[in-house]
């Protein structure tokens, strides 16, 4: 048997251009080796070498998070041939609009694999790892689709929904056992392309007001949340502009 590498480790599952490298950056500036995943693994160059040039540790892997035999061999490689992973945080959004009139079956079960039965197969191979060694951080970034359904968010409200009941049923089983576990609703625009190109006339008004969510300031209440005493543990945060509405 092959022993692991000690060196504390970061997985980010679904580490995008904006929230996810994020958060693989901030936990690189910290020491910890990141490994960081997509369906397409050229993707995740750009944010592997910004990673390198700041002096940090990083490492891209092109994984399905719904095929659970990728998934298993994406957690075994990791504990194998980078190190043992400390913080765990599943990033994968899939927020699709759509009226429940036109809402075909195949999409509906698509948003809900990427949304939710990803999040309940990463997070069991990465506990499974944690429990053994009788601590970790797993986080699960949620979304107000997580609080209450809108209209033409069905499919992601529902998947969302069951996210955030999977984080509470981990944190009460796991809590015990020295896993923090953490659900993070990101209630807002976020300061992305997409936003950008889709949102102009808002972006351009709210970002000088601060009423966009700063990528790397997410970041940094996921690093808070790993740094907690294991006495004052927070289970789900909020995290919204203070201009949002809610």
């Amino acid at each position: 048997m092959t022993t692991p590498n000690p060196q504390a480790t970061a997985l980010v599952i679904g580490a995008g251009d904006a929230t996810g490298g994020a958060i693989a950056r901030r936990f690189a500036r910290e020491g910890f080796y990141t490994c960081v995943t997509r369906r397409t693994a050229d993707k995740l160059a750009p944010l592997v070498s910004e990673i390198e040039a700041e002096g940090g540790h990083a490492r891209g892997f092109g994984s399905d998070a719904r095929k659970e035999e990728e998934v298993i061999e994406l957690i075994d490689t990791i504990e194998r041939e980078v190190g043992l992973i400390e913080v765990f945080v599943f990033n994968i959004g899939a927020n699709v609009p759509c009226s429940i009139l036109d809402e075909t079956a195949r999409k509906y079960f698509k948003i809900w694999e990427m949304a939710c039965f990803a999040g309940f197969l990463t997070g069991r191979e990465v506990a499974k790892r944690m429990v053994a060694r009788g601590r970790g951080t797993i986080i699960y970034t949620g979304a107000t689709a997580g609080l209450r359904g809108s209209a033409n968010f069905a499919a992601f409200a529902g998947a969302k929904h069951a996210l955030r009941a999977l984080a509470q049923s981990m944190a009460r089983e796991l809590g015990p056992r020295g896993l923090h576990v953490a659900h993070v609703v990101v209630d807002g625009a976020i300061d992305t392309q997409f936003i950008r190109d889709t949102m102009p006339q808002i972006y351009a008004e709210r970002l000088p007001l601060g009423g966009i969510l700063n990528p790397d300031h997410i970041a940094e209440n996921y690093w808070l949340l790993h740094k907690q005493p294991r006495d004052a543990w927070t289970h789900e945060l909020d995290l919204r502009p203070y201009m949002e509405k809610w």
